[in-house]
């Protein structure tokens, strides 16, 4: 069907987009026949988006209808967000300061219609833009102190725009509509459209080239179409049914926006924003699984007036912990009492808390993934040669220990029930629980999302067949919705 582009007026402000129907807001919202075509591709250019204006029932019915309007609800609201606009003004800082560089004044106003600029100076900016807030038509006002920011942006109707502005929206609205690939007629249509976020540049991905193309083989024998997409794809994330992130999270960062931006927008999502903030934050972490009596080495959550006295309970040598530390990064080990000043200034510079846990000397770590509350594979990681961990980091680079892949049914069960009771306080997606066997009793060390499944590693017992484990998770959710 027709993507729609519904107006206040139609009479008055005129729109010509090959390929596309002009509606009014009113025929939209109370036309029957409007509302069919799930899928169908929505471009609210209404004057107001405030709270139940028309402008806001519109995106709001179009989600309700199954159609894909832009902008959604959630972008819609983003706007009313400082802590959103700051976050964009982070992310946008140094394409801001190239682009606006010759710009003399200290304000600046910037028109982005369907993620172009009449300047063609400023495009690549647009586009950023437009991929933060994806909306056809904003405009977005930048001001400079020492260094340019984004002070504010505001969605446009039609009515906003210059008349002579007119024919180049028209041009900008055409090529938006005639961008997607169209699908290969040969391949058999999908059910469901699923984006991969990957990351090519990330050093130690969660997923291999290899593994993500074993997801995709498995998406398509179930009818879901995988896409590879990247950072820059943060405007068409509602053209999807579902969202798989392998990328590294966090939460200040693009991979926890996408996270929330999806889930926002009903789609199926791992790893959810939940997840992410759950898993990504050692405190939040120690303090649930101790809430709920999970096992663990003897773990504290430090402060700077507790911290020595905190550390020099638990004895020496002791492990610590930033709250958001990964791959081993920003986890220290205490030895000696000289270290214990100098570390935790370092490490107190970058968060008001720190988590210590005693050091408990082991050959290997478990890792057990768990997907929707139940055990999907199981790995034995051994530490880096020379080093107290799995992963060394040196001046010579990363060192990683060996591993081995067991079945399931090899692996004893209660270290199966205390993962998956760990990871069931998280949440229903994808985990990896890292866990240690001291003096014979299984204990937790944390939970993490984003676990990593590779070609050759994680996925050595069950082969494909991990794969396809993941995307039937995936292809129960999308039909449960």
């Amino acid at each position: 069907m027709k993507p729609l582009l519904v107006v206040d007026s139609p009479k008055r402000w005129e729109l010509h987009v090959q390929g596309a129907e002009l509606v009014s807001a009113y025929r939209y919202l109370s036309d029957d026949a409007l509302a069919q075509g799930p899928g169908r591709k929505v471009f609210n250019l209404c004057r107001s988006f405030r709270y139940q204006a028309s402008g806001y029932y519109v995106s709001l019915l179009a989600e309700a209808r199954g159609h894909r309007p832009l902008p959604s609800v959630a972008s819609i609201q983003d706007l009313k967000l400082a802590p959103v606009l700051k976050l964009a003004s982070q992310d946008l800082d140094e394409l801001m300061q190239t682009s606006l560089r010759r710009i003399r004044s200290d304000t600046f106003e910037l028109s982005v219609y369907f993620g172009r600029n009449l300047a063609s100076a400023h495009d690549r900016l647009a586009l950023a833009v437009f991929n933060a807030f994806p909306a056809p038509l904003l405009r977005v006002r930048f001001e400079r102190e020492t260094r340019w920011r984004l002070a504010g942006i505001r969605f446009l109707g039609l009515a906003d725009v210059p008349d002579s502005h007119r024919d180049f929206v028209a041009q900008q609205a055409e090529r938006y509509l005639k961008r997607a690939p169209r699908r290969n007629k040969a391949v058999p249509p999908a059910k469901y459209d699923l984006a991969i976020l990957h990351s090519p540049s990330d050093p130690m991905p969660p997923s291999s080239p290899k593994a993500l193309k074993k997801f995709i083989k498995a998406g398509a024998e179930l009818g879901i179409r995988c896409e590879l997409i990247e950072k820059d794809a943060y405007g068409r994330v509602a053209e999807y049914d579902a969202l798989f992130i392998r990328d590294t999270t966090y939460v200040n960062h693009y991979t926890y926006r996408f996270s929330r931006r999806a889930a926002a927008e009903g789609m199926v999502v791992i790893d959810d924003p939940k997840s992410i903030v759950r898993c990504t934050n050692k405190v939040f972490l120690a303090e649930t699984l101790a809430r709920h009596r999970v096992a663990t080495p003897k773990t504290l959550i430090l402060a700077k007036e507790n911290a020595a006295e905190g550390i020099r309970s638990l004895g020496l040598p002791c492990v610590v912990k930033q709250p958001d530390s990964a791959f081993s990064a920003g986890v220290l080990r205490l030895d000696e009492e000289s270290e214990l000043t100098p570390t935790l200034n370092k490490l107190f510079e970058g968060s008001d808390l720190l988590i210590a846990q005693e050091y408990v000397p082991t050959d290997f770590d478990w890792r057990i993934g768990v997907l929707g509350g139940k055990p999907l594979y199981a790995c034995r990681y051994g530490m880096a040669e020379g080093h107290w961990q799995i992963v060394k980091r040196d001046h010579e680079g990363t060192h990683e220990g060996g591993f081995e892949t067991l079945p399931l049914d090899q692996v004893e069960p209660r270290v199966l029930k205390l993962a998956v009771r760990a990871a069931n306080l998280m949440g229903d997606g994808l985990y990896g629980v890292d866990l240690k066997v001291v003096r014979g009793k299984p204990v937790v060390i944390e939970v993490n999302d984003n676990p990593n499944i590779d070609a050759g590693v994680e996925d050595a017992a069950l082969g494909d067949a991990l794969y396809l484990r993941v995307m039937q998770h995936f292809f129960w959710k999308l039909e449960a919705r």
